[in-house]
């Protein structure tokens, strides 16, 4: 299975699609080939909420409770390591912490790095080490500032022709600028929920997003080809507002489950 993922990563990266975020940077080093041993490990880099807890409880040097020795022991033995002991604090959280985040998917690393070897990406992975942001960016990288998606937004024109095209120049001018001015004044949190929804990814397509002003009862979104629609129904912000904070947060969930 992860063998063809990788296989889709590196045919989604040639053929323009989204890319895989989110991956930590010590999986992305030794998914390229890098020592485990040598990987810069945090523990937000663990997935499992309660084995970061458990393994979180070793860093520093605080007293750790009767409850919390009973749960590092039971990880240790789990995972094959000693107890914890008075000399072995500092050693037993970094083994823990690579093992919860690397040691514990060493094979699936190992069949996703065949996936870009499949596609000829890796070798431009190795010969342009430049590119495996581009191939994995880390979700923190996006920049969802205003000023960059408002570049992005192939707007619709005026000269538009379009036969089945029912609303008027002036309405098209009137939601874009309800637009322009949602992205103007949103939060982050808003902004990336506002990409998510309109392009089904956390990442920013290569290509430009599009906006079409139709018939219709709310904002929907054809996310592959990165078309946000919007009803040219609305006739002051303040609904306009209402109705695409609502739609926008359904990306966690999609509307059939709100």
């Amino acid at each position: 299975m992860f063998i063809m993922a990788g296989r889709m990563v590196g045919h989604t990266f040639v053929h323009g699609g989204p890319c895989l975020s989110g991956l930590s940077p010590a999986v992305v080093h030794v998914l390229l080939g890098g020592s485990p041993e040598t990987a810069t490990v945090t523990l937000e880099d663990c997935p499992d909420i309660d084995i970061r807890a458990t393994i979180r409880l070793l860093e520093g040097e605080s007293e750790i409770s009767d409850e919390g020795k009973i749960n590092v022991r039971d990880l240790a033995f789990a995972w094959d390591l000693p107890c914890l002991t008075g000399n072995n604090r500092r050693w037993l959280f970094e083994k823990m912490l690579i093992h919860a985040v690397i040691g514990r998917v060493i094979r699936q690393i190992k069949q996703l790095r065949r996936g870009p070897k499949e596609t000829s990406m890796w070798a431009m992975l190795s010969q342009r080490p430049d590119t495996v942001a581009l191939l994995f960016p880390q979700e923190g990288a996006v920049d969802y500032s205003p000023a960059v998606i408002l570049q992005r937004i192939t707007w619709p024109r005026d000269d538009d022709d379009d036969e089945d095209d029912d609303c008027s120049v002036d309405t098209k001018c009137r939601v874009s600028g309800y637009l322009r001015r949602f992205i103007e004044n949103a939060s982050p949190d808003v902004m990336t929920n506002l990409v998510i929804f309109w392009t089904g990814w956390e990442i920013l397509p290569r290509n430009n997003l599009s906006i079409e002003v139709v018939n219709g009862s709310f904002p929907t979104a054809s996310t592959c080809y990165e078309t946000l629609r919007i009803p040219g129904h609305y006739k002051d912000y303040a609904s306009f507002e209402h109705v695409m904070l609502a739609c926008i947060g359904t990306c966690q969930t999609e509307f059939g489950l709100v």
